[in-house]
């Protein structure tokens, strides 16, 4: 839109003038880069485009959306070494500015090199790095724009990298372990998967020609088995549409606020793998509350923080409970114990921690002892889930057998009584 304005400048006189923006706040901040104090600020006359130019502004905006999707997204390897070269560079004295431009140039990520770049322009332009970092939060999460801004009013910028450095390599060692324990299994589920439509829809159906030579009562396995491959013969279309649909749904539900807390809390009341992610999390609370907190993070600002740092609706929305309950006036020890999120041991720690000042120190401590208990959790997880899945196999394996095998020895039996 074009906007009309009045301004007056750095000696006071009074300019008038026009601008595009695409609405009078960013119109008014405009005026503020170009250092003039906005005085009134008014969409002009005919100020919306036409037709041909506003169809030209959505394409380009499609394009330019177009590549932003295209790029290689920043994974967390990636903010660690951000953080770790950040970490080096304000260590040894080097302004933030060559710091910013010298790994925007070195940086191979298409979208780190963008974001890099454009917060090196806000830095030129006199704003602070957490503010530039937080203009891209596809790149730099709100907990590392946080503790950022506290270690630049703090003056404890270096100090800063250096924790979140340590955090995120926390955080990814606890991935890279989930995944390995899981692993296994899914590798398992899907053979089983494949296994089973290769087996209903080519190998029984040739059994099945068979059976029908001979005009003999079939046992109920063979019966059972037959139906089914019949199912899958006849209707693989439709069930694979089902499949689809079955999945792309959930997908959907579980993109929702409602879908997603009830997904979430259903993950942590899972047989086996749902205890290992309440520790899991319980360790990324602890570790993520206390590096906020001994950053200096205001404790409600800290608690809101952490909820989304945990990646769990359900939790979450328990986090976010204490924190209201703190606004209301109740203390931290008070607030957690409500909540029925925490167990005795982080409660403890909280407790002392709360009438000793040394909050951050303990829940440290708190995340450590759960990585150790989720570390021996997922060592131990295949072992766990190996039983199990040897007796799918064998379940499997019985069906066949007494689902093929029986009737054949039956005729084998009445071919050679004959």
């Amino acid at each position: 839109m074009r906007f009309r304005y009045q301004a007056r400048d750095k000696q006071g006189k009074m300019q008038t003038g026009n601008l595009d923006a695409a609405d009078s706040r960013a119109a008014a901040k405009t005026l503020m880069e170009q250092g003039l104090t906005p005085v009134q600020v008014f969409a002009a006359k005919g100020s919306v485009s036409s037709t041909s130019g506003s169809s030209r502004v959505d394409i380009s905006n499609m394009i330019q959306s177009l590549r932003d999707a295209l790029e290689p997204a920043v994974d967390l390897d990636q903010l660690i070494i951000f953080c770790r070269q950040m970490y080096s560079l304000t260590n040894a004295g080097i302004p933030i500015l060559r710091a910013i431009e010298g790994l925007a140039d070195s940086t191979q990520n298409k979208r780190m090199q963008k974001a890099l770049r454009d917060v090196h322009n806000q830095l030129e332009r006199g704003r602070s790095l957490s503010a530039g970092l937080s203009r891209h939060k596809k790149v730099f999460p709100k907990l590392v724009v946080a503790i950022v801004h506290v270690g630049e009013n703090t003056g404890q910028l270096e100090e800063s990298f250096e924790q979140l450095a340590l955090y995120l390599e926390k955080e990814q060692d606890t991935r890279k372990r989930i995944k390995a324990a899981t692993r296994y299994p899914s590798f398992v589920l899907i053979a089983l998967v494949i296994a089973l439509f290769v087996l209903n829809i080519f190998v029984i159906p040739t059994f099945a020609d068979m059976f029908s030579r001979f005009n003999v009562e079939l046992p109920w396995a063979t019966r059972a088995l037959l139906g089914t491959s019949g199912f899958f013969v006849n209707y693989w279309p439709l069930l694979l549409i089902s499949i689809a649909g079955l999945v792309f749904g959930l997908r959907y539900y579980t993109a929702t606020s409602a879908g997603r807390l009830i997904w979430d809390s259903i993950k942590l009341k899972t047989p086996v793998i749902g205890s290992i992610l309440e520790r899991s999390m319980l360790a990324r609370f602890s570790r993520s509350f206390s590096v906020m907190l001994g950053a200096g993070v205001p404790l409600t600002q800290a608690l809101s923080l952490v909820a989304e740092a945990v990646d769990n609706a359900w939790m979450e929305k328990k986090i976010l409970g204490i924190r209201r309950s703190i606004e209301r006036g109740e203390n931290l020890s008070r607030s957690a114990r409500q909540s029925q999120l925490f167990t005795p041991l982080v409660m403890q720690m909280i407790v002392v921690g709360e009438e000793t000042g040394r909050i951050d120190t303990l829940l440290r401590e708190v995340a450590e002892y759960y990585e150790r208990e989720t570390d021996y959790d997922l060592k131990t997880l295949t072992a766990r889930i190996e039983p199990v899945m040897i007796a799918v196999v064998a379940v499997m394996v019985l069906i066949l057998a007494l689902g093929i095998f029986t009737p054949m020895w039956d005729m084998m039996s009445a071919y050679q009584g004959g």
